[in-house]
């Protein structure tokens, strides 16, 4: 076993460096990141590579002393540290909040693919190849000073947790497999209860593993964003049941529908608070070129399809993807708004009020993990995208940046949720802390 894990390496080093040499190589510079973004991105032409682009920035932490930079006016303090891989969190009534310290579950015996083989090591570099925590912590800022000076371990034993959210007297729970809910007394610290299955979830290779979760206001209804199991449906579309998909829930009865389809990983999500529609944050394909495709956020409508794997950015057709369905093709959206190509934008939470300041009163935050896959990189920051009318109605804003110094990651963006107080809760799952962003 001992020389298997050192071959494995070995071969993984080389797959690694052969891409970077052949990124490095490339002779064409990409277009500037700005211009994939917005409700009209620049959309070239597609450039497919048979070895995917990699330009990783080695996940190495903060170091002493060291923090994200917020923008001017505004000051960035650790809110909680030493964490397990923190992925998300979610705010209760009482000002708690809960963290899901979580990773990709293994790989199910008999799924292999040398693709998704040679990429693992990729993502090892980039700070996700490790051991899930399976936990969601409580983090309390008693004093209300923007520290949580306590951490508990709310609840343990789950699988790759990710979505939360509180409906009445229970706390719903999505697990990499399974849609859950556990009873939740206000203040407690501890559930030591055993969960309540409400309906299975997609699983299986579970490439995109996250399953991230919002409840309409009545609380009879819960969303799932289901990631797919592939770039572009190259394991076949029987693996992609129920896929790339927001799915809705019924609480009282467990049944489930798929919401909307064509979402290749929707993973934020939020209520417009304007038009009362639910918005999703969506990472697009891979491998065909740097400025291909833009992740995007963009209201979701009921039975409305966005396009994978068939086209992209509305009608534009994959022609890797064979074989076509034009009869869906004709159907499927353009997204609301591009978030640029590769940037891995994940947590999106709205604001509705002045809790952040005036400036920052309509509009949508942002967390931008950041890319591994393009020549420059892009993302690796917090975005505010303003709005008007419920509609976005400008250019990005960075709210925090400095994750990527000299080519390496320090930290890297997920969860992003506004706290009762106005803070800016930023989950880094690379520097295992939440940050909280506040007026200076």
């Amino acid at each position: 076993m001992a020389n298997y894990v050192k071959i494995s390496g070995f071969l993984g080093a080389c797959v690694t460096g052969v891409a970077h040499f052949l990124t490095d190589l490339r002779k064409q510079p990409a277009l500037v990141e700005s211009e994939g973004y917005g409700a009209a991105p620049s959309l070239p032409k597609p450039k497919p590579t048979l070895i995917p682009v990699m330009k990783i920035a080695p996940a190495v932490g903060w170091g002493a002393g060291q923090k994200p930079v917020p923008l001017a006016g505004y000051k960035v303090e650790a809110f909680a540290t030493d964490l397990d891989h923190p992925r998300w969190v979610y705010e209760l009534p009482n000002g708690d909040v809960l963290c899901a310290e979580s990773a990709a579950p293994p790989s199910p015996a008999g799924v292999f693919s040398l693709r998704w083989w040679a990429q693992s090591f990729v993502m090892v570099r980039a700070g996700a190849g490790v051991k899930s925590a399976n936990r969601i912590s409580l983090l309390r800022d008693a004093d209300g000073d923007g520290i949580a000076e306590q951490c508990f371990a709310f609840l343990e034993g789950l699988t790759s947790p990710f979505g939360m959210a509180l409906v009445g007297e229970h706390l719903y729970v999505a697990n990499a497999d399974a849609l859950v809910r556990f009873p939740y007394e206000p203040g407690a610290t501890r559930i030591t209860a055993a969960p309540v299955k409400i309906c299975d979830l997609p699983a299986g290779r579970n490439h995109h593993w996250t399953k991230s979760l919002v409840a309409n206001k009545a609380g009879t209804k819960l969303y799932v964003g289901v990631g797919s199991n592939s770039n572009v449906a190259e394991f076949g579309m029987e693996e992609e049941v129920d896929r790339a998909a927001i799915l809705e829930v019924d609480i009282a009865t467990g049944a489930r529908r798929v919401f909307a389809g064509g979402l290749r990983n929707p993973v934020g999500m939020d209520w417009n608070p304007v038009t009362g529609e639910l918005w999703t944050s969506v990472n697009e394909r891979d491998e065909i070129g740097d400025d291909l495709v833009p992740d995007y956020m963009t209201s979701v409508k009921d039975g409305a399809f966005y396009g994978w794997p068939y086209s992209y950015w509305g009608k534009v057709v994959d022609e890797r993807v064979k074989p076509q369905l034009p009869d869906l093709v004709a159907r499927a959206l353009k997204p609301d708004y591009a978030l640029g190509c590769h940037t891995a934008s994940l947590g999106l939470t709205f604001v509705d009020d002045s809790r952040f300041g005036e400036r920052f009163t309509h509009g949508a935050f942002i967390g931008q993990h950041g890319s591994w896959n393009r020549n420059p990189p892009s993302g690796y920051r917090v975005i505010f995208v303003p709005f008007a009318d419920g509609k976005p109605s400008g250019p990005p804003e960075e709210i925090l940046g400095a994750f990527r110094v000299d080519g390496k990651a320090l930290g890297r963006p997920v969860g992003v949720i506004v706290d009762r107080r106005g803070g800016l809760l930023v989950v880094d799952d690379v520097g295992d802390c939440v940050w909280r962003v506040s007026k200076a």
